[in-house]
């Protein structure tokens, strides 16, 4: 039985790639449909995969549960999850990440108007992002306490610098004659920022700020691991790890990945919509 359940799961895996190619390579490719079905039918086949493989193997709950072990338990377990979600998530990342985000924005526009700062403030911040977060979410911790707002310090730090570099960049992206030309036309600094400036960086801001939305995640969650209250992603990660309980520990990394990919798609989104403009969003 064990070894039909891999055989079923190697012929089901050739049947999924060789559908996956007649649709990217069919004439309807370029259809919306295609799109989501291509990524759709590959991450349901790597999920029966897992489940026949394991099963079919035999292989102990405490290495890697099967998919539909994970799904009870996540069922089972709501309550505790969305207690956990809203600790980490909605308190720690969110907080964390609206707080460097605009504190990068107000710090670039003073970077972008004094060379001093640019010249000065930009090897720092490149020398802080390289910092692990294992070296920095203790001290933070110990700073501000166990409770949501060291995680937020924690995702503060981890979102600045990246969100200064790409608007600094993204400031600078203007043309020189671009910007004489607003002189000419009388343009005050502000007038110039906000009519031609803010608009040529929106691509460099947006970057930012989908790069940064996958660092707030990671950075309240490992920042849990140091200290926090008996809520928390990070928290529920480590405390199961250690009661071998592996399927709540998958079925909190379900819901990082559903939040992480739930939060980038939304500043995809609203990059779109802001950025029509650009030629990386036209169809």
């Amino acid at each position: 039985m064990s070894l039909f359940l891999v055989l079923f799961a190697l012929l089901l895996w050739a049947l999924a790639w060789w559908v996956n190619v007649r649709i990217a390579n069919g004439p309807a490719a370029g259809t919306r449909a295609a799109r989501l079905g291509v990524p759709a039918i590959f991450g349901l086949t790597l999920l029966v995969m897992w489940e026949l493989v394991v099963r079919g193997l035999g292989v102990p709950l405490v290495i890697l549960p099967p998919p539909s072990l994970i799904a009870e338990r996540f069922a089972g377990s709501l309550p505790i999850l969305w207690a956990d979600f809203m600790q980490t998530v909605v308190k720690g990342a969110l907080s964390g990440y609206a707080i460097g985000c605009l504190a990068a924005f107000g710090t670039a526009i003073l970077v972008d108007r004094s060379d001093f700062l640019r010249r000065g403030l930009m090897p720092v911040g490149s020398f802080v992002a390289a910092l692990p977060i294992v070296g920095t979410a203790p001290i933070l911790v110990m700073w501000y306490g166990f409770d949501w707002q060291s995680k937020a310090a924690v995702v503060v730090v981890m979102v600045f610098f990246p969100m200064l570099v790409n608007i600094t960049a993204g400031l600078q992206e203007t043309s020189a004659m671009q910007r004489d030309q607003m002189k000419t036309w009388a343009a005050s600094y502000w007038q110039g920022f906000w009519k031609l400036r803010l608009p040529a960086a929106m691509p460099f801001i947006f970057n930012g700020l989908k790069i940064s939305s996958t660092l707030a995640l990671i950075g309240a969650i490992v920042a849990e691991f140091f200290g926090s209250p008996i809520v928390g992603m990070g928290f529920r990660i480590s405390t199961s790890v250690g009661q071998l309980a592996l399927d709540m520990v998958w079925a909190e990394i379900a819901v990082a990945a559903i939040a992480g990919s739930a939060f980038y798609g939304v500043v995809a989104f609203i990059e779109r919509k802001v950025t029509f403009w650009h030629p990386s969003q036209r169809g």
